[in-house]
Parts: C-alpha cells; sequence; structure tokens
C-alpha cells in the first residue's frame, strides 16, 4: 500500500501548511466519504461546512478560503485546489495494464509497416500496408490501424480503437475505448431519379495534433476532401461526434454527447458544454464557450458566451429565461 506524510505531500505542492496529522495518507477522496487515511479537498466555499463532518485527515484548500484543520488533522492551503489535487492523485495513480510481450504473437502486421522502438502490441490488433508507428506507440489489444497511417511518438489507443487508412496522428495523444477515427463523413444527395439516395465519397483524412485526447465512444469523421482537423491539446469526451471537414484549434475542450456538423471551425480554446450541437459551415471563434445543451446556428465571436437553443448570447438569454418564469406565474 503507498502512503505518504503531509509533510511528503506538502513539499509536492508547496503549499502552505496548517496544522498536522499523524496519520499517513494513503490516497484521495470526496469530503462526504473519506476516512482518517485520506486526503480531501475544497475548492468553494459551499463545501466548507462539510470539513467539520469529514473523517480525512487533510485538506487542499484554495489560498482564499478560511478552513481550520483541526484535531491532528492538517489543511494545506494552495492557489488552485483542483490543479493541487491532479498532482495528488498522480502520486496514488495505479499502473497501466502489463504487456506480457511487447508485440502479442495475435498481432497482425503487414509487411510494410514501420514499427517504432519500444512499442508494444497487444493480442489481436490489426496494422496495415505502410502504417508507421513512433516510437513508444501503445496499442492495446483490439486496435486496428489501417493502411498508410501514420502516429506519432507515446501515443496511446486503448482497446476497439479503429484508425482509418492515411489518417495523420501527432504524438503523445491518447485515444480511448472505441474511438473511431477516419470513418465516412456523413454525405448524401438525392438521386437523380428521386428514388433513393447518393452516396458522395468522402476521399479526405483526419490530421490530429499533439496532446489530443479523445474519449470512449467518439467519432471523427474523415473529410469529403481535405482534411477533418483537431489541433494541438484538445481535448474530447466520451459520445462526441466530430463530422467530416471539421477544422478545431488549439486546446479546445468538447464535452460529452456533443457535436459538430460538417465544416465547422473552432478557434483556440474554444469550449463546447454537454450535448451542445453546433450547425454546419458555422465559426467559432477563438475564447468562446457554448452553453451545455445549446443549439449554435449563427456564428459566434470571439470571447462570447452562447446559451440557449437557438444560442444568443447568454446574459441575454438568461433574461428572457426569466421574464418567461415571470409570465408562467402570472
Amino acid at each position: 500500500m503507498i502512503s505518504y506524510t503531509i509533510q511528503e505531500i506538502n513539499d509536492l505542492l508547496k503549499g502552505e501548511l496548517i496544522g498536522n496529522t499523524t496519520n499517513n495518507i494513503e490516497g484521495p477522496e470526496q469530503l462526504q466519504n473519506a476516512k482518517n487515511q485520506h486526503i480531501t479537498f475544497i475548492g468553494s466555499s459551499k463545501y466548507i461546512k462539510y470539513w467539520a463532518e469529514s473523517e480525512a485527515s487533510a485538506v487542499l484548500v484554495n489560498d482564499n478560503l478560511t478552513v481550520e484543520p483541526g484535531d491532528n488533522r492538517a489543511v494545506i492551503k494552495v492557489k488552485n485546489a483542483d490543479l493541487a489535487m491532479a498532482k495528488v492523485l498522480e502520486l496514488f495513480n495505479p499502473p497501466a495494464p502489463e504487456f506480457e510481450t511487447d508485440i502479442h504473437p495475435t498481432a497482425v502486421i503487414h509487411e510494410t509497416a514501420k514499427i517504432g522502438d519500444g512499442c508494444k502490441i497487444g493480442a489481436n490488433c490489426y496494422v496495415g500496408k505502410d502504417v508507421e508507428l513512433g516510437n513508444g506507440v501503445i496499442l492495446y489489444p483490439n486496435v486496428c490501424v489501417f493502411d498508410e497511417t501514420t502516429i506519432g511518438d507515446n501515443t496511446i489507443a486503448w482497446s476497439g480503437t479503429v484508425i482509418r487508412e492515411r489518417c495523420l496522428i501527432g504524438s503523445h495523444c491518447i485515444f480511448h475505448t472505441n474511438v473511431s477515427i477516419g470513418a465516412d463523413g456523413f454525405g448524401y444527395r438525392p438521386s437523380d431519379d428521386g428514388r433513393g439516395l447518393t452516396k458522395i465519397p468522402q476521399i479526405g483524412n483526419v490530421i490530429i495534433g499533439h496532446y489530443v485526447e479523445i474519449g470512449a465512444n467518439s467519432c471523427v469523421d474523415r473529410a469529403k476532401f481535405s482534411s477533418t482537423i483537431i489541433g494541438d491539446g484538445c481535448k474530447i469526451d466520451n459520445l462526441v461526434q466530430i463530422a467530416h471537414n471539421s477544422v478545431m484549434g488549439r486546446s479546445c475542450i468538447m464535452a460529452g454527447h456533443s457535436g459538430l456538423a460538417g465544416s465547422v471551425t473552432l478557434g483556440d480554446g474554444v469550449i463546447i458544454g454537454g450535448s451542445a450541437s453546433i450547425k454546419d459551415h458555422t465559426t467559432i471563434e477563438s475564447g468562446a464557450t457554448v452553453g451545455a445543451g445549446s443549439g449554435v446556428m449563427n456564428n459566434v465571436k470571439a470571447g462570447e458566451t452562447v446559451l440557449g437553443y437557438p444560442a444568443q448570447d447568454a446574459k441575454a438569454m438568461l433574461k428572457q429565461w426569466v421574464v418567461m418564469r415571470r409570465l408562467a406565474k402570472k
């Protein structure tokens, strides 16, 4: 069992230690569930009231909050309790699943594929013709990487992930279970005889930058032509849809069940809330935020926050909701 003294944890965080505890810390836990071997955190004043009832031996708090340690308990004041807790979580992070052999004998690897140093390829993986894997790439069991795809150093693909042909993947990316990269974009037009639908060929690819993380069961479709692009540092939640020819700038965030229709453009640092939908050929400029459940029909300016369905300026929408609530009470 890994454990640390409160002094060792504070040395890592470089916070202000108030009080002390002789209990070793064996892991982090939520305030109300914590026991005396745990450390917890408080990032908002509304949670301070739970500290007195908690059994935790230590707590991380934002430095603008006042929290008394109590008997055999310690408080560590830090600038940002959430970020400090992330460092604590790293201390107790269990190791990833181990590979008994670097390349499992059931993996199918085309003779033209180039495999970098230190790669690990699990059972029943498929690596196609002219694929290039950089150094330290990890493919967990049942991952497929199709022809002419390139994957950069230290990228990880968890089981069930499928990366289609001709995609370009950066380094230090993480694709969680069942991610789909490079499936055909959704393109159909009524047939000439008006009796069916004609499929539009999708001949482009997907380009993903460095340090991108994509959650389980999310899809990034290939472009009709040219590329669907995910910029460096983007973080994409579970069950997210990114349609053909969309372009995301750097360090964008998309929460679960949100989606981009075709040819959407996001600037840098855009935040898309859960279940939000973005209409095709829409541009959301850098630093903008789209509230959860919103439907964006028009372009969004840099730094703007929009909300609602159809989405509009968040303050204006909130005022409308207040008026509607008042009318409903009459």
